[in-house]
């Protein structure tokens, strides 16, 4: 196996202790953005675990996707790269060599390599891995014995069978893909939990977001503001209606906590084996989810509740001043890959284009990371289904660019972060238009 006794990275020196590699287990949820967590401030939601992994760990605050739908992200995770190099538009299989994603590096490195539940980026290619169970698409399934199980639970039960069933000699990296809290698109409840949660939430009113109105839909620009666009059409499936809201986000949020859960359940099998002190802890989500804000739903387009979702790390490195901290930086999931191969002490391929993220948590120097970032999303369909969307992403302000129909918006984050009143045309803004447009323009080139 290829790996180094001691790792000098300038930033930090690992010491000989972590000369062993590290395992890894990726917790990767689905359709779930950065509040739906208790310890993000969500006033309904629990999430007991994840709020104890926070507290070991470190939560990122301002993590965001490159580009927010299922299969892409799912892509550019594998990858480390951006839709425009690894050129996986939707669902298909990305043109990047298997052998320079990460579990091909951890693969041909020495790990026992599984893959858990969803995939979504064209043929499952289970023979790539040491332990592989693809599925997806439905919340209610049959088990090996023909028994009814809910995805989540099939989830936990091959999670436990792979970390029970591997070689104790090697270093085992596991993906856990969760479907949930994906909707189950063509069932018209849409969110179907477990029969045991529908417990939960059942006497709370879930809070009704302030802009999803007709006058906040109608802002947007007219190829999405109209009733053919997915994220109106979807909006009509789930929330169009009081009862219908409240219904539907129980519903969601009763499936998040069953992820929450069997992430526990999962954490607990590494303490039981005594591994959990040498093994990289990630939990993270494809993209964020619209929870009815401008009078839509799902994800797709450039808006904070589409792009930002939680990050989690637990990593065996970290010292105790870190640990239960948040982190500010900029985070994206392209940085996962090299981030991951990282800290197995695996080389990290030329053509991935994000960075390790480990020396935000263990350098005690400040790290030069990125303020901005290129977001891009293809048309899906056509453009009256959902159209390509493109972004200049910063904290503090946002330009979007509409590429099938030339259309730019400009949005000032700190005194508009509902994304609510589009600057683009203010003359006020033209420099800054202008300026932005450009930066636009040079990381759009840099993401092929």
């Amino acid at each position: 196996m290829r790996f180094a006794a001691v790792l000098c990275l300038g930033w930090v020196t690992v010491s000989a202790a972590w000369a062993k590699p590290m395992n890894i287990v990726l917790l990767y949820a689905d359709d779930w953005r950065h509040d739906s967590l208790g310890v993000a401030g969500n006033p309904v939601l629990k999430t007991p675990v994840l709020d104890t992994l926070s507290a070991k760990g470190v939560r990122f605050t301002e993590n965001r996707v490159t580009t927010a739908i299922c299969g892409v992200s799912r892509a550019t995770l594998l990858t480390g790269q951006w839709m425009s190099r690894h050129g996986n538009e939707a669902f298909q299989m990305f043109r990047t060599p298997w052998e320079q994603t990460f579990p091909g590096v951890l693969r041909e490195s020495g790990y026992h390599l599984g893959h858990v539940g969803k995939w979504h980026c064209g043929k499952f290619p289970a023979k790539r891995f040491d332990f592989a169970r693809a599925y997806s698409g439905k919340h209610w399934m049959k088990d090996e014995q023909g028994n009814d199980i809910h995805v989540t639970a099939k989830n936990e039960k091959d999670s436990l069978e792979f970390l029970r069933g591997r070689p104790k000699d090697k270093p085992f990296c596991l993906t856990v893909a969760f479907f949930a809290t994906h909707a189950e698109d063509a069932n018209p409840e849409q969110f179907l939990p477990q029969k045991e949660s529908m417990g939960l939430y059942a006497d709370q009113v879930i809070p009704v977001p302030p802009n999803m109105t007709d006058e906040s839909f109608r802002r947007l620009p007219p190829f999405i503001a109209n009733e053919k666009n997915e994220g109106r059409v979807r909006w009509h499936w789930r929330f169009d209606e009081p009862e219908k809201y409240q219904r539907m986000m129980r519903n969601y949020y009763r499936m998040a906590s069953e992820v929450d859960a069997t992430c526990g359940r999962i954490l607990e099998e590494l303490d039981r084996q005594n591994v959990r002190g040498e093994t990289l802890v990630i939990f993270t989500t494809d993209n964020g989810f619209f929870h009815g804000e401008h009078g839509l739903a799902d994800k797709w387009y450039p808006h904070q509740e589409s792009i930002r979702v939680p990050l989690i790390v637990d990593d065996p490195r970290m010292g105790a001043a870190v640990r239960g901290k948040t982190n500010v930086a900029l985070t994206l999931n392209v940085d996962l890959a090299p981030t991951i191969l990282s800290a197995a002490g695996a080389e990290v391929p030329e053509g991935m284009q994000g960075r390790d993220m480990a020396p935000l948590y263990l350098s005690s120097d400040p790290v030069d990371w990125r303020s901005e970032y290129f977001y891009e999303h293809a048309t899906i369909r056509n453009t009256d289904f959902i159209p390509a969307s493109q972004a200049l992403v910063r904290k503090d302000w946002k330009y979007f660019h509409w590429p099938d129909f030339r259309k730019e918006q400009l949005f000032d984050l700190t005194n508009d972060p509902r994304e609510e009143n589009d600057l683009a045309g203010d003359p006020a803004q033209a420099g800054r238009l202008a300026e932005m447009r450009e930066r636009f323009r040079e990381l759009r080139e840099a993401a092929k």
